[in-house]
């Protein structure tokens, strides 16, 4: 099955989610969990390969959202639905916990504060350490901390999988994914809205807008002046797997004005990250590393962990968050355009992505669409494992008795499987290119990021493509 299934210009569907990252892929399997017909519409070639992608793949308690916000709320219900999302689909978590370090005074003199805004969001299980503490837990900090709030729930997650699973579960509710359709103008209609896509047109009687970088571009198709996106690039190092060992847990600055700051944490692939920067661009499309990234990364590693820089960085990314002029997500529908705006979604939509979905049903239904729960709804997806956590397919000799792909590497690196390959190739939600292969798989993700390994995995999805046609299919999605 392709994830771009031709469909004709003349087909109506009842909603069309604009936006195949986390929140619109949640949005997308939520209502087709009812009786409407629903299409999932994406830009780019693939699910997750926006903002997504490139989230710090945090799980959040949501402990220092600020109270009485959309976004409190909805963090810290994401929280409970993704973590039982997670368990039934086998999406990896690991609960590390976290400790919030204070390196001054100021920031001692902050963590009460920030305990009380914890119990305000009812997250009742901070607890305020002294130094002596916080180096019994975090041996390898550099000098100078003066004390820590602990986080005991915050989790590390993959973001890619979250976004996978929630686009696969929601194709296999009925969802129609159409890639490769950047939505270029909006024609609104008494009954029907026309988007005019780089695909096709796609027409639907509602439409829900959580394009992310472009949520302010399409809102303005609609006739809006709302609010306007920033995009702020976030740039990371990846530190190899021998790092791991220094850093078992989230460590965390106290926050400021201009975001959550400079964190350590493990990942759930078994390396270490550092970041991220906060540097508000133009370019929306601007991923790229810089010297200035590089050089800010480097002051606040040898603050932080003077250690961790002996070790050597694995690869170092950028993505951009949506950052918005209004200080809370923007949720609001207007019912005579039969029209949901989903914008300003920072960072934490990885964790509310569920409740947001939830959310947005809600008005919906308060707007004028009928939607009632299906009884037929099938069980949500399995999974691959790409998590260093759990067993392997490497790792697992009964699977590769059965199935001796799973005992053939091809990525020594981060022990990736031939098998792993081809499965990814003929998901229902397919890899359609290398990078998607790396965000279902890790293939090529590891030291060496694809030098030894980039040929023979670019061989076998050529292989697998060219044997079910995909290529063929994807090229042709109107």
């Amino acid at each position: 099955m392709t994830a771009t299934p031709h469909h004709q210009d003349d087909a109506v569907f009842d909603v069309a989610v604009i936006g195949g990252g986390i929140v619109g892929a949640a949005i997308a399997r939520e209502l087709s969990g009812c009786d409407v017909s629903v299409a999932l519409v994406e830009a780019r070639d693939d699910v997750g390969d926006g903002t997504s992608k490139a989230n710090t793949a945090i799980l959040h308690t949501g402990f220092d959202a600020k109270p009485g916000t959309l976004e409190s709320r909805l963090v810290a219900r994401g929280y409970h639905l993704l973590s039982a999302y997670a368990k039934a689909t086998g999406i990896p978590v690991e609960h590390t916990g976290a400790v919030l370090v204070a390196w001054n005074e100021e920031e001692l003199d902050a963590l009460p504060g920030l305990k009380e805004k914890a119990e305000a969001n009812g997250y009742e299980h901070c607890r305020i350490v002294g130094a002596h503490e916080v180096y019994r837990s975090l041996p390898d900090l550099g000098e100078g901390a003066l004390g820590g709030l602990t986080v005991p729930d915050e989790s590390i997650i993959c973001t890619w999988t979250t976004n996978l699973a929630l686009a696969t579960d929601a194709q296999q509710r009925g969802t129609t994914i159409l890639l490769q359709h950047a939505v270029t103008a909006v024609e609104t209609g008494d009954a029907l809205t026309t988007l005019h896509t780089t695909g096709g047109k796609v027409r639907a009687r509602w439409v829900v807008n959580a394009a992310g970088l472009g949520a302010d571009h399409i809102d303005r198709l609609f006739g809006h002046d709302r609010f306007t996106v920033t995009p702020r690039r976030g740039e990371l190092f990846v530190f190899d797997k021998m790092a791991r060992p220094l850093v078992d847990k989230i460590v965390l600055p106290v926050p400021s004005s201009r975001g959550k700051g400079v964190l350590i944490s493990p990942t759930i692939y078994g390396n270490v990250m550092l970041g991220p920067t906060a540097e508000d661009l133009t370019d929306r499309t601007d991923t790229s590393t810089s010297a200035d990234g590089y050089s800010f990364l480097l002051s606040k590693g040898e603050r932080l962990m003077p250690r961790l820089l002996a070790e050597e960085v694995t690869a170092s990314y950028a993505g951009l968050r949506a950052a918005i002029d209004h200080p809370d997500y923007l949720i609001e529908a207007t019912p005579v355009q039969r029209y949901l705006l989903v914008g300003g979604i920072r960072s934490t939509g990885l964790t509310a992505g569920i409740a947001i979905a939830e959310h947005a049903r809600t008005l919906l239904e308060e707007a004028g669409l009928a939607l009632r729960s299906r009884g037929d709804v099938p069980e949500p997806p399995q999974m691959p494992n790409i998590g260093e956590a759990a067993i392997r397919p490497y790792q697992d000799a009964e699977r590769i008795a059965s199935d001796p792909a799973y005992g053939t590497i091809v990525c020594f690196c981060e022990r990736v499987t031939e098998g792993e390959i081809r499965d990814a190739c003929h998901a229902p939600v397919p890899a359609r290119n290398l990078e998607g292969l790396r965000r279902r798989t890790r293939a090529m993700n590891g030291r060496c990021q694809g030098f030894f390994c980039g040929a023979a995995v670019a061989a076998l999805n050529a292989q697998h493509h060219t044997h079910d046609g995909c290529s063929s299919q994807h090229k042709d999605n109107r």
